[in-house]
């Protein structure tokens, strides 16, 4: 078995109309894909990683409130100034902006809906997109 990557992050709610509306202001998109009452999902960032936010009532175990799950972080340009955006739609802070490394800074807040939603700086992602657009530029010119 090859794990070739993440394909679907889910987070839960109880009210996906809320989850619904915030997860717009952040992505500023709509989701792309609906089951009403049941699931919401976005396609966002530079590999159309997939999001959704599935109601609360189908979770296999209630987060009674606590943030819960795992962190998954996404990567950004300016850590502060995501964190900072996140907090000013309504997020609450769970962990302040932080250097965990050259090149690695990572914050986490809790969303309305009581998910950790982290953001990072990563290096590695970083030369990964810049060596696969170095790669794809190649192949524009040898075509």
């Amino acid at each position: 078995m090859t794990l070739r990557g993440f394909t679907t992050v889910t987070f839960f709610a109880d009210d996906l109309d809320a989850a619904r509306a915030w997860y717009t202001g952040v992505f500023e998109s709509e989701p792309y894909f609906v089951r009403d009452g049941a699931y919401l999902e976005w396609r966002v960032g530079d590999y159309q990683h997939e999001f959704g936010v599935l109601n609360s009532r189908f979770a296999p175990h209630p987060h009674g409130g606590q943030a819960s799950g795992a962190i998954v972080y996404w990567a950004v340009d300016d850590v502060e100034a995501a964190y900072q955006r996140l907090l000013g739609l309504g997020a609450t802070p769970h962990d302040k902006p932080t250097e965990r490394g050259p090149g690695y800074v990572t914050a986490s807040v809790l969303d309305p809906f009581g998910n950790v939603l982290g953001v990072m700086l990563n290096q590695h992602y970083q030369d990964v997109l810049a060596a696969v657009r170095t790669n794809s530029s190649r192949g524009r010119e040898n075509s």
